[in-house]
Formats: structure tokens, sequence, C-alpha cells
């Protein structure tokens, strides 16, 4: 029996084929939809533990169906386009994807993001050992339920977002350039990462700041990075 069961959502047959056989290959189970409907249709009736959506899709679109995802569930969330623009990229990962590949793709590239994002979402969800907490001024991270609150308020984060957050309040006031949280998060060496983490950086103070723009968390260092106060 598979230990993990991944979602491949696109309107190319050929490609939700291609992609189930390297899946199988991996030990996967695999489940596939035409579109961001069906897809979620099967993500109601099923345990899926990653998805691999492609954005432009008819019924409803990768971005639709990420959006609607994310209202309920912090599951990996891997994006497919043709699209090469970073602002594709950028409107992916901003409603809530981790990852994102652009087509045409190596089958074996796809499948080392497959397991990456299932290494994180295992790392993200596992719980041992004993409750252990960083707190920075009313912003809690508890290590063991992987779980962050604001002065007692539970934030829902994704898996990439709690990592960033993790980094940040375990070694606050410390600055980190975009490279070193990327290399540190994404465990991958940094290209073009600048935007990437720019989104969640966003995504994540939208979440757990009373005002995002006028952060008290999460600051940016002009030319260098970001940290959390200390």
């Amino acid at each position: 029996m598979a230990k993990f069961t991944v979602l491949v959502a696109d309107d190319d047959q050929d490609i939700r084929d291609g992609i189930e056989i390297y899946l199988k290959n991996e030990g996967y189970g695999v489940l596939k939809a035409a579109d961001g409907k069906e897809a979620l249709e099967l993500l109601d009736l099923n345990d899926v533990h990653l998805l691999i959506l492609d954005i432009m899709m008819p019924n409803m679109d990768g971005i639709t169906a990420t959006f609607k995802i994310r209202e309920a569930r912090n599951i990996p969330i891997i994006m497919l386009s043709a699209k090469v623009e970073d602002s594709d990229k950028i409107h992916g990962l901003s409603v809530g994807a981790d990852d994102y590949v652009t087509k045409p793709f190596h089958p074996m590239e796809l499948m080392a993001r497959v397991k990456s994002q299932l290494r994180r979402y295992v790392q993200f969800g596992t719980y041992e050992g004993q409750s252990q907490t960083v707190e920075v001024d009313g912003l809690v991270l508890n290590e063991a339920a992987k779980e962050v609150a604001v002065d007692g308020k539970a934030v829902k984060l994704t898996p990439i977002e709690y990592k960033i957050t993790e980094l940040l309040m375990k070694n606050a006031g410390r600055v980190f350039s975009i490279n070193e949280i990327y290399e540190r998060v994404w465990q991958e060496e940094a290209y073009n990462a600048e935007n990437i983490v720019a989104v969640h950086i966003r995504k994540i103070r939208e979440k757990i700041e009373v005002d995002p723009k006028n952060p008290r968390y999460v600051k940016v260092v002009w030319g260098i990075g970001y940290k959390i106060e200390k």
C-alpha cells in the first residue's frame, strides 16, 4: 500500500498519465483530475498528501483551486504552467502554492520536488517529544505541534511559511539574506529566489501582523534581507 497519495490535475491526459507513471515508480498512490473542480471533489473524498496542479485548466483553473484548497488545508501544492513570466509564478505562490515547475519539465526534476515537499510536510506535521516553544513579543511558535499563535490566537501557516517563521524566530535578531532563507527552507541552491521569498514573507505578514505594511515582527533590512526583532 502506498505511503503517500498525490493528486495530479491537468487538462492534458498525456501529461497526467506521464506523471502518474513516474509517481507510481517512486511508490506513490496517484489520483488524476482533468480540472480544478474535479480535483476538489477528489480531495474531499480521499486522503491526499500532495497536489500537482496545472494553472491553465477548464471549468476551474489551478489558481482558483489553490485558493479554495488553502481555505481549509495546508497540504503541499506544486503548480505547473507553460508560462515562464515571473508574474505567473508570483501569482501562484501568492495564493498558497509551495513550489512551481515550468513546462516542459524533466520528470525527475518534478519527482525531486515532490519528495522535497513531502519531506517538509512530514516534518511539519510530526509530533515528537515534549512541547518546546519559542516566543517573541506575543508571537509563539510551538515546535512539537508545528503551530504558531499571535497573542494567543492560532495562525494557519503553510509548511513553507512555518519553516520561514521558525527560522527567523529561532534566530531572532539575526538578519538572513534572501538566498540564505531560500537555501535553508527549500534545501536547494538559491536561483532567482528574491520574488519567491518575498511572496512568502508577504503572506506570513498578512497572517501574523496587525498591520502588514508596518510590521511588528518580520522586518526588512534593505539591501540585506529579513529578520524578526529580538
